[in-house]
């Protein structure tokens, strides 16, 4: 199984588009492969001849781990049942059950994709075992009946990293409030000429990575001690879909023109909510921006992007009031922007001083235009 996202441990194989025998050339595709963050295809690295599956459509398997043999090559040892750890493959509903029920899941044999274990496995397992399963639990504490979701690989793996986050970075934020009258102004007057204009959030990404020229530190990871600072910036853009977040990547987006920005944005954008991202989408983002403003969300806090330094939260623009030189007041188009930093590489004077030049670039945008 390759490694197909920064964040990947593991993945799940929707779909072998080879069969046991088949022939394939460099680069046609070997499989389908749901990661943390999108539906992928693996394409095969060298040409070859697929000899025996070891991992089945429906089961997950960890980087390193052997999905598949070469014809030809060394004997395949067969499938294991259960992980290197002897850890057997059951959903967390199922475990729960067999616990309340007192089934080993040792001794149950799944019927879920690649043979995981489900709770109605356990269910029958127990009732075989002459223990009927209990009755539904009364509606508790008026609550009502409980309908249980389990979480598909991608919410799995976006809940693992999200709580690794939070557990293992210590984070500050800052936050700031940007006029963007200018810009407003300026897309309202594209608008009555061209429909493909930049959105308010390119103009952040691309401000974003400006700032980022100037202030190296934000664009860089803590590993093992030691602050990695990158050459490329490579912005990471949140896009909500149905069931997950997806962060793919804009590269080196400090040297592309912002008509270049919005073209990468609306074509990731589009791609991550069918699901159609390739691999090199979602890899090597230096920082992200998160933007909620399109749900009438005014500012929020949001979790950094392992292994990543910072991370931009972007709200709505609303009208309000600002006093202007005389004394009078002027409504304004005003932005929250709220930054997520990493302790450990950064300080606080440093968060206040990028969001400091992040205003500056929005509110004079011509220098973003060029």
């Amino acid at each position: 199984m390759p490694k197909l996202s920064d964040s990947m441990a593991d993945a799940v194989i929707v779909r072998w588009l080879k069969s046991p025998g088949d022939a394939f050339a460099r680069g046609e595709g070997l499989i389908e492969v749901e990661t943390d963050k999108a539906t992928v295809v693996y394409e095969a690295e060298a040409a070859g001849r697929l000899g025996s599956i070891l991992v089945p459509e429906g089961a997950t398997a960890a980087i390193g781990q052997p999905i598949a043999t070469l014809a030809g090559g060394a004997g395949a040892p067969p499938a294991p049942a259960r992980d290197p750890a002897g850890r057997v493959d059951a959903t967390p509903v199922a475990r729960r059950t067999a616990v309340e029920l007192g089934v080993s899941l040792h001794d149950v044999t799944g019927t879920g994709p690649g043979g995981r274990i489900t709770r109605e496995d356990v269910q029958k397992a127990a009732g075989d075992a002459g223990e009927p399963p209990p009755a539904p639990a009364p509606a508790a504490a008026g609550r009502g009946d409980v309908r249980v979701v389990e979480l598909t690989a991608t919410q799995a793996t976006i809940a693992r990293r999200m709580a690794e986050s939070a557990t293992t970075i210590p984070t500050f934020t800052v936050s700031t409030d940007i006029d963007m009258s200018l810009i407003a102004e300026l897309r309202r007057g594209a608008r009555a000429e061209r429909e493909d204009i930049p959105s308010l959030n390119d103009f952040v990404v691309k401000a974003a990575a400006l700032a980022l020229r100037q202030f190296p530190r934000f664009n860089a990871s803590w590993v093992d001690g030691t602050v990695e600072c990158y050459s490329r910036i490579n912005v990471g853009v949140a896009v909500a879909t149905d069931g997950a977040l997806l962060v793919p990547v804009v590269f080196d987006a400090d040297r592309k023109l912002l008509t270049q920005i919005a073209g990468d944005t609306r074509r990731l954008a589009e791609a991550a909510r069918r699901r159609a991202l390739q691999a090199d989408d979602l890899r090597n983002g230096t920082f992200t921006v998160s933007n909620l403003g399109m749900y009438g969300v005014a500012s929020f806090t949001a979790i950094i992007d392992l292994p990543q330094t910072a991370i931009l939260a972007v709200g709505g623009v609303r009208r309000a009031p600002v006093e202007n030189a005389t004394g009078g007041v002027d409504f304004r188009d005003l932005m929250t922007v709220t930054l997520t930093c990493d302790h450990r590489v950064v300080y606080g004077a440093d968060g206040a001083q990028f969001l400091s030049r992040l205003r500056e670039l929005l509110e004079r945008p011509l220098a973003l235009t060029l």
